[in-house]
């Protein structure tokens, strides 16, 4: 019987260190991020793409004001309470940080001190985006105003505030690969997946969750319960949504639906940022709603 429990107990004991090993926080390849140049400009586009001041402005805060990324927003789901953190280019935000912190945290969901981030933040669409496209980004935040608010601590309790667990999820829940099965052979779609599936990262919301917060991929972009407050975020597969490309891409640009109401909810900050995209790339994102999969 000794001898039993003492295998079981190495066997635990090697399971927890494989454990530990597999879910320590992993870096990006810095050498993706080589020779390239930055553009500050071309990150502007970038910026309005992956909605940066609709979580990190100031509650409330209107007109330019929105590109102070203070933080502060409360968002309140099943696991606690996340407040978006400070993100302006200061000392009480991001501005010691350089385009691999920037691309460890948007791509690995890792901090520049080597913790994991929670997917309340969606580097699990961010991590989709190309290193040119972060590098932009990060040259362009860096011409943003400072702000010396000093970011607010998340209310996670136990066992959600275990960090460490957040590496055993990202195996489970993390991936690079693309999800809509579309053609993209076609150069529309497939830039069109690369906004809606990266920068734009729409699934974050439009796409249902399973108990512990991952997405339900074979309901991509079916709808679901609000991941961070009350009510339902619509379908908008070709199901439910029944608007042409060109309403879709209307809608995107002025707030207007087809039936002359106008953007509602937190589909304002978004509708905000789309309308600062080219007409091409609105088009793209409407031409991939309409080539996925329809799902009820």
């Amino acid at each position: 019987m000794s001898k039993l429990i003492r295998l079981l107990f190495f066997c635990g004991l090697v399971g927890c260190v494989i454990g530990w090993i597999a879910t320590a926080p992993k870096g990006i390849n810095p050498a993706r991020f080589k020779d390239l140049n930055a553009d500050a400009d071309r990150g502007a586009l970038v910026y309005a793409a992956s909605g940066c001041s609709s979580c990190h402005a100031a509650p409330k805060a209107k007109g330019d004001d929105k590109n102070i990324l203070s933080g502060g927003l409360h968002f309140a789901t099943d696991f606690g309470t996340f407040i978006a953190p400070n993100i302006s280019p200061s000392d009480a935000g991001i501005g010691g940080w350089s385009v691999i912190d920037l691309a460890n945290a948007m791509q690995a969901g890792v901090s520049p001190d080597g913790a994991h981030y929670y997917p309340a933040f969606p580097y699990t669409s961010y991590n989709r985006m190309a290193a040119g496209d972060i590098a932009d980004l990060h040259a362009y935040m860096q011409t943003l105003p400072k702000s010396d608010v000093a970011s607010q601590p998340h209310q996670v309790g136990f066992p959600f505030n275990i960090r460490r667990a957040m590496g055993g999820w990202k195996l489970l829940f993390k991936s690079d690969g693309f999800v809509a099965d579309i053609d993209t052979s076609n150069p529309v779609l497939a830039r069109g997946q690369y906004l809606v599936e990266g920068p734009g990262h729409c699934a974050e919301c439009h796409t249902p969750r399973n108990l512990v917060g991952g997405m339900k991929k074979s309901k991509w972009m079916a709808g679901g319960p609000n991941p961070d407050g009350p009510g339902r975020i619509p379908n908008i597969t070709p199901h439910a949504l029944k608007w042409s490309a060109d309403e879709i891409a209307e809608y995107l640009n002025s707030g207007f639906t087809p039936e002359f109401d106008t953007v509602g909810g937190s589909m304002v900050a978004v509708q905000e940022n789309t309308a600062l995209l080219s007409d091409a790339d609105r088009m793209a994102i409407a031409m991939y709603l309409k080539a996925i999969a329809a799902i009820e």
